[in-house]
């Protein structure tokens, strides 16, 4: 990216290692993957499209890098039906007519001696262009990410929520880091924001918005990435525990549930057992506490089965490792 303002953002970002070492200091543990995408999205200037299952770290991932970074994080949470009055910027309609209320005694010199309502309009044409000055505008997310001085971490989140429209309209800002307002014109970043759009894959996403990005899949880690997370998130959890924990969700993601517990669950149900001052994994405690785990009855009931002979052999394994 540009050096102007971002001087900073230039030192910190020298090498894969700097990147997963700045992240790792913020609580994010990033695997090779991950760094190398943030690495080269800063050096080629190029946005960042994130996919995955959720609850993987796709928009904590975006948090870390602003927070490491020290740049503001604008966030745009996507839905259907989302335009660019509500992501790109609005006008102050409020103030406008304010505005016009304050100074319609003045409008009386403007008209002079029109006698027409064609002429009032044609003498009135000017005074109106400066009701859609940037005085009267109100930036939203896209709008304000591209005018951070400093630049920005732009954090385009769930994408895939977005419809079809929507994402041809951030076509040009993923290119040129622009966007064009019909009443002012074109603006530019001066530096500009790095970009991570993530999405859940709820719909194909469409072969021109993916030809403006890195690809990145973030999928569930493997147990020694994932103890390290809980290590990083949850530190009060003794290792031998969290050995278990993760042995034990690593368990259930091979079973055919409706939806598989994800990493922030992991986190979750970690602070769940250290706040119920467990030492290590029984079947009772499991059933207790598994809807932290699973968010539908009949993945529970599916679970149920596997609860004792997976505690078991967690607990064999944990104390083959402690001899």
């Amino acid at each position: 990216m540009t050096d102007g303002g971002c001087g900073t953002f230039q030192r910190r970002v020298t090498s894969i290692e700097a990147v997963e070492a700045g992240l790792g200091a913020t609580g994010y543990i990033a695997s090779r993957p991950i760094a190398t995408a943030i690495y080269l999205a800063h050096r080629l200037e190029k946005p960042v499209l994130v996919e995955g299952p959720a609850g993987v770290g796709k928009t904590e991932l975006a948090k870390a890098v602003a927070s490491w970074l020290g740049l503001p994080l604008v966030r745009m949470q996507c839905y259907e039906g989302l335009d660019e009055s509500k992501a790109l910027y609005e006008w102050k309609y409020g103030k406008q007519l304010l505005y016009t209320q304050i100074l319609k005694d003045k409008l009386a010199p403007v008209l002079g001696e029109a006698t027409s309502l064609e002429q009032a309009i044609e003498r009135l044409h000017g005074v109106g262009d400066v009701f859609f000055s940037r005085h009267f505008l109100e930036p939203r997310p896209l709008l304000r990410a591209l005018e951070e001085p400093a630049g920005s971490v732009l954090l385009i989140d769930e994408v895939d929520k977005s419809d079809q429209e929507f994402e041809a309209f951030l076509l040009e800002l993923l290119s040129d880091y622009q966007v064009t307002i019909p009443e002012i014109g074109t603006v530019r970043a001066a530096v500009p924001p790095l970009v991570l759009l993530t999405s859940n894959s709820m719909r194909d996403l469409g072969d021109a918005l993916k030809r403006r990005c890195l690809h990145l899949h973030i999928g569930f880690p493997d147990p020694k990435l994932e103890a390290r997370i809980v290590e990083s998130r949850v530190p009060e959890a003794a290792a031998s525990l969290r050995r278990q924990i993760v042995g034990f969700v690593q368990g259930l993601r091979k079973l055919d549930l409706k939806k598989l517990p994800s990493v922030s669950e992991t986190i979750d149900w970690a602070r769940v057992l250290v706040l119920l001052h467990a030492r290590e994994l029984n079947a009772d405690l499991v059933r207790e506490t598994l809807n932290v785990l699973l968010k539908f009855e009949s993945d529970i009931k599916a679970a149920d089965s596997q609860i004792a002979p997976l505690v078991f052999q967690l607990r064999q394994e944990t104390a083959g490792a402690a001899a």
